[in-house]
Formats: structure tokens, sequence, C-alpha cells
């Protein structure tokens, strides 16, 4: 049998072990005593008064925080819902645990609610495009908010855009729409362009009409290079000038005569 001075002892060993706690790298304890908070303690080993002693855990590592998507109508009246994640950790223990009653829950919910304030005050194109921009501003309303909370918020990525179908059917057709215009744009510079260097072409066969014979002969040696069964033969118009000229004398003869 366990005789009563073995059993005193035997108590107070568990009394003593109960008392010891042990705090990971990335763990702080809140201490309170009777009440009344003495600080935080941690990492590694110390020793709680029995009674008199409570203890609060706090992880000092950051947690990812997923905004579920909300309702916003951006500042040009569309509907959307956006989703974002938050990265955020506590700095100071003493503040987490006193100055606000879970301050998980409140920086949720001040995530949610500015969120969907500044995706509010912009425009669908701005929040579809300047993404960077909603996130810096997001995150140092945050940061700003939740400071006297002991809580640093890091970084926050707006994750999700979902669109109606409706307005994701008229973005297709604006897209589609502006690759039509810029390709009549660059169809119609071709085009100037080819212009401009027939107008040259022109110029300079006008200064030396040699050069259209040597592009005769050209045309000519790219013709039989391809082996057709028929063989086209360019007659300069010149050649054809002298029977104009003394058709047109002949003509002007005749109405002599006959006047």
């Amino acid at each position: 049998m366990i005789t009563y001075p073995i059993f005193i002892v035997i108590v107070l060993l568990i009394l003593i072990i109960s008392c010891i706690k042990v705090m990971n790298e990335y763990e702080r304890a809140v201490i309170f005593r009777l009440g009344r908070v003495i600080g935080a303690k941690g990492p590694g080993i110390f020793i709680l008064i029995p009674i008199l002693d409570k203890m609060r855990k706090v992880d000092l590592r950051t947690v990812t925080l997923d905004v579920p998507p909300q309702d916003i109508i951006t500042r040009d009246n569309v509907s959307v819902k956006v989703s974002a994640v938050v990265y955020f950790r506590v700095m100071e223990p003493v503040r987490a645990v006193v100055d606000v009653e879970n301050f998980l829950f409140a920086t949720s919910q001040l995530a949610q609610t500015t969120l969907r304030s500044i995706c509010g005050q912009a425009e669908l194109d701005e929040l579809l495009a300047e993404r960077e921009k909603i996130n810096t501003k997001i995150q140092g309303i945050l940061d700003l908010d939740t400071e006297p909370w002991g809580v640093k918020v890091g970084k926050v990525e707006v994750k999700e855009i979902d669109l109606p179908e409706a307005m994701k059917r008229a973005m297709a057709k604006q897209a589609e729409a502006e690759r039509e215009r810029r390709s009549k744009i660059i169809n119609a510079e071709g085009e100037y362009q080819a212009a401009e260097k027939l107008a040259e072409a022109a110029i300079i066969i006008h200064k030396a009409p040699e050069a259209l014979q040597l592009r005769y002969l050209q045309t000519l040696r790219e013709v039989a290079a391809e082996n057709n069964s028929t063989t086209l033969f360019p007659i300069p118009i010149d050649l054809f000038a002298p029977f104009i000229t003394r058709a047109k004398a002949a003509g002007q003869g005749e109405e002599k005569k006959g006047g």
C-alpha cells in the first residue's frame, strides 16, 4: 500500500510537472495573474503558479486568411464577385489577446468590408487591369486598422473576379471588334505603303523608260521558270505608238478633204 508521505510526494510531483510549460519557437504565452496581464513568455520553458496564473497561447506564424467572394457593384455599375487572400501575423501577443476578443475573426471581417469598399470605388476596367494597385490599397488600409491589435498585414492578393455571363460575352465581342479594327488598320497601312512605293517606282521608270523593258524581261524569266505550258510575251505599248500616230494623221487628212 502507498503510505501517506509517498502520496503527498506524488501529488507534489504532479503539481510541479503541471506547472512547467514549454513554448515552441513560433509560440508565445500571455500570462494572467489574478486577472492582470504580466507579459508574454516563451519560447522555451517557464513555470506557472497554480491557481494564480492562467495562460493564453498565441501563434506568431503567418496566417493565410481566405476572404470569401463578396458581391460588389463597381463605380460603373457592374455587379461582380471578388475574392481575396490575406497574409498576416501577430507581432505583439499581449495586444492581440487584450485589445481584441478574437483577432482572427476581427481581421477576417475587416478584410471583407475593406475589399467591398475599395473594389466598389473602382471601375471594372481598373479592377481587371490594375490589380496590383488595388492589392496595395487594401493592404495599406488593413495594416493601419489592425495595428492597434498587434497584427501586421503583410500582403493582400485579389484572387478571383467573377463576372456575369452577359458581361463576359460583351467583353468577348469588344475584344473581337478591337482585333478586327487593328487588322483593318494594319491592312490599310500596308496598302498605303505599297502605293507610295509604286508611285516612287513610276517616277523612276518615267525618268528612265529602259527600266520598263528590263522589268518586262525579268517578268518573262520568272514566268519561264515556272514550267508552264503557256508563255506570255508582254509587248510594250510604245511599239504601237507609230501606228497610232499614222492612223491619227490619216484621219485628220480625210477630214480636211471632206471639209
